[in-house]
C-alpha cells in the first residue's frame, strides 16, 4: 500500500463525489491501485482543467481512505476510486509554506516548483509527508470548551504513525465533525435559528449526521446539520426531514403539539454562508427514503 494525493475541485468534468468516489482516467490506474487500503489526501488546484478561472485554494483540504476501484461502465478507460473515512481538515494546507514544499516531488533541485509534477492529478506521497500535511490540517487552535472534544486515543510506542492513527479514530472524527458543522452554521440551529451559548461560551447546538455513520454516512459538513437537541431528536426519529430545495418536511404522523411551535412559518432551512457547505441532495434523499415517516 501507499499514500497518495488526489486532485479534486468543484466544477470538475469528472463524475466525482469526493466523500464517496473519485473518478479518474486509465493514466492513473497504477498509482491508484498502489494506494488501495491506505489514506489519501485531497488537493484543490488553482485552476480546474478546461477552465480559465484561477480561484482554487492550491491547498490540501481533506483526508479519506481508498478502499476499492471499479470500472466506469459508461466511459471507456475510466475508473472510480471508492472511498471511506472522509474528513475535512480544520484548515486548508497550502502546498508550500515559505520555502517548504509538503510534497518533495513538487520541488526542483533549484528550489523552484516542478510544474510537470503539479500537472499529475494523482501523485504518490511518502508517509512522512502525508503525516506532515495531517499535522497542519488538524492544528486549529481550540476554544477552552473544545479541549474536551479533541480526544485522541493513546497510541502504543510501537506505532510508527501516531498522527494517522489519531485521525482515523472515531472519537477524533466525532469531535472534528462537530466542530466543522458548528462553525459552518455559526453555532445556529438550521431549523429554529436559535443560537444558544452556555455560561462558558460553549455552543449548545449539536452536529447531526444526515446519513448516519452506521449507514456509511461520511463526516463531511455536506452530510451535517446544526440542530438543537430537540430538533435533532425529531430528525433522528424521522418526524421531520428536508427537501432538496431545503424546505422543512413534517411527518404525517405529526409531532408533539408543544414542539410544532419550533418550526418556522417559512418552513425553510437556515443555510451556511458558504454554498459548498449546503446539505448535499444525496444525503437528504437518503434520510427521506430511510428515516422520514411520510406515510
Amino acid at each position: 500500500m501507499a499514500n497518495a494525493v488526489f486532485t479534486a475541485a468543484e466544477g470538475s468534468s469528472y463524475d466525482d463525489q469526493i466523500e464517496d468516489r473519485y473518478h479518474f482516467p486509465h493514466t492513473y490506474l497504477k498509482q491508484v491501485e498502489n494506494a488501495v487500503g491506505d489514506l489519501i489526501v485531497y488537493y484543490e488546484p488553482r485552476r480546474n482543467p478546461g477552465s480559465e478561472a484561477a480561484t482554487g485554494r492550491q491547498s490540501y483540504f481533506a483526508v479519506a481512505r481508498l478502499v476499492d476501484i471499479k470500472s466506469d461502465t459508461s466511459k471507456p478507460n475510466h475508473y472510480y476510486g471508492l472511498l471511506e473515512e472522509f474528513l475535512e481538515f480544520d484548515q486548508p494546507v497550502p502546498f508550500k509554506q515559505g520555502a517548504r514544499y509538503f510534497e518533495s516531488m513538487l520541488e526542483k533541485n533549484d528550489g523552484t516548483t516542478n510544474r510537470g509534477a503539479f500537472g499529475r492529478s494523482v501523485r504518490l506521497i511518502p508517509r512522512a509527508e502525508l503525516d506532515a500535511i495531517l499535522q497542519v490540517g488538524f492544528a486549529e487552535k481550540l476554544e477552552p470548551w473544545e479541549q474536551a472534544d479533541r480526544i485522541s486515543e493513546p497510541v502504543p510506542e510501537y506505532v510508527s504513525r501516531p498522527v494517522i492513527e489519531t485521525v482515523v479514530s472515531r472519537k477524533f472524527r466525532d469531535a472534528a465533525f462537530r466542530r466543522h458543522v458548528r462553525n459552518a452554521y455559526n453555532n445556529t440551529c438550521a431549523v429554529t435559528g436559535f443560537k444558544l451559548l452556555n455560561g462558558g461560551g460553549r455552543p449548545e447546538v449539536q452536529a447531526a449526521h444526515i446519513r448516519p455513520v452506521e449507514a456509511n454516512g461520511p463526516d463531511t459538513v455536506k452530510n451535517g446539520l446544526a440542530l438543537t437537541g430537540t430538533i435533532h431528536w425529531l430528525f433522528d426519529r424521522g418526524l421531520i426531514s428536508f427537501s432538496d430545495n431545503h424546505k422543512i418536511l413534517l411527518s404525517s404522523h405529526g409531532i408533539p403539539d408543544d414542539l410544532d411551535r419550533l418550526i418556522p412559518a417559512t418552513k425553510s432551512l437556515i443555510l451556511p454562508a458558504n454554498h459548498d457547505w449546503y446539505p448535499h441532495p444525496t444525503y437528504l434523499k437518503w434520510h427521506r427514503d430511510n428515516r422520514f415517516k411520510s406515510d
